[in-house]
């Protein structure tokens, strides 16, 4: 049985930015000051929709038969296009308001973004994310114009502002980056990007990185607490050469994203596996001892051999995870789970109650105590700086 197609009217919100119109004047209170008439009124004042209604618009999107139409906050969503006119790409680069689309064929296109998916994406920062497969209508020298966006499978996202930020998508696994020394490890920060890669679809990878700045023995614990949590763990140095053997391996397996915070050392990881990138790289600062930003922008990056891709992403200050609920937070906990059943109380938050299994594991040293104090910043929404 084939499954027909139907178009379907939606009403979605105007971004937030568009919802309220400020008025020229205030009729109202000029009247009451003696300042206006009523006669001006009449002349003056434009007579417009208030509420809901006026701050919405109707698309048409093309649903398929037994299934419920897409969300209005989702560029995925079956848009009304005439993808016959259109190509399809996959976008490399976003940077500001330039998109770069390599097309099936391999040619480059630069590419604007139709206003309707900015709509969509009410909640989001950006409409089109690095790595989003993407129908797009070709114009002349060599530009066009973004149609529709493809759902996506594995993403990488944080909270910016109280929005949704993608700062990748279709990852099939992630590079989790921190560097042992120069800025030195943030163990609460690769908590967050455990739950963050668990969130969207994406298999994460701890990389602790300029392991030929420290003395390795020093730092085996760490090794063996996120190895034996169920995550690949390995030390690299681009100096020495140390892990880079088996980074090459890994990033054969398809997309892989390289991500952490400023100065860790991502980009040259990347120009020491794949020689000839030449992506720009920084020291860190020595009066804040942070890392500066040197990647501005996401990029999708074809290796060489063809095995796979990169996405080389900008180092983060801060790493807020989006749309974590509270009570949600002890299931990404992963060695919370054996005594959680123990608690004495079923609805028990590990914070502050009697009789909490989690809480007496920590204490008899069952639980690492960075662990606990990353789940209980995370509770409480408390935010973590990156570098």
């Amino acid at each position: 049985m084939r499954l027909v197609a139907k178009k379907k009217k939606v009403r979605v919100a105007f971004k937030k930015n568009r919802q309220h119109r400020a008025r020229a004047n205030n009729l109202t209170r000029s009247f009451a000051q003696g300042n206006a008439s009523a006669e001006e009124g009449v002349s003056n004042e434009r007579i417009r929709a208030k509420g809901d209604l006026s701050r919405k618009r109707t698309i048409v999107q093309e649903v398929t038969e037994g299934q419920a139409p897409a969300t209005i906050d989702d560029p995925g969503a079956s848009l009304s296009v005439d993808l016959t006119l259109c190509r399809q790409g996959r976008v490399i680069k976003v940077h500001g308001l330039d998109t770069v689309v390599e097309a099936d064929d391999g040619t480059l296109v630069r590419c604007g973004v139709r206003r309707i998916l900015k709509t969509l994406a009410i909640d989001g920062r950006n409409a089109v994310a690095v790595g989003d497969r993407v129908w797009f209508l070709p114009g002349s020298e060599g530009q066009g114009v973004i149609e529709k966006v493809e759902t996506r499978k594995g993403t990488i996202l944080r909270s910016y502002q109280r929005r949704r930020h993608i700062i990748a998508s279709n990852v099939d696994q992630i590079l989790i980056v921190s560097a042992l020394e120069a800025p030195g490890l943030k163990l609460p920060l690769i908590d967050r990007y455990l739950i963050s890669a668990e969130t969207g679809g994406v298999k994460p990878i701890v990389v602790l990185n300029k392991a030929d700045l420290v003395d390795l023995v020093d730092y085996q614990w760490v090794i063996g607490l996120y190895t034996q949590l169920g995550y690949e763990t390995l030390a690299t140095s681009a100096a020495d050469g140390r892990g880079l053997d088996r980074l090459r391996q890994i990033i054969r397996r398809g997309v892989t994203a390289f991500s952490g915070q400023s100065g860790v050392g991502k980009s040259t990881l990347l120009n020491a596996i794949q020689p000839g990138l030449n992506l720009r790289v920084r020291e860190v600062s020595d009066w804040t001892s942070k890392g500066k930003h040197t990647t501005t922008h996401a990029e999708l990056i074809r290796l060489n051999d063809g095995s796979g891709y990169v996405v080389d992403t900008p180092g983060l200050r801060q790493f807020e995870l989006w749309g974590l609920d509270p009570a949600e937070v002890e299931g990404y906990f992963v060695e919370f789970r054996p005594y959680i059943p123990r608690c004495k109380f079923p609805d028990c938050s590990h914070t502050h109650e009697d009789g909490c299994a989690v809480k007496e594991a920590v204490h008899w040293g069952q639980i690492d105590v960075g662990r606990y104090e990353s789940y209980m910043k995370l509770y409480l929404q408390q935010p973590i700086e990156g570098s």
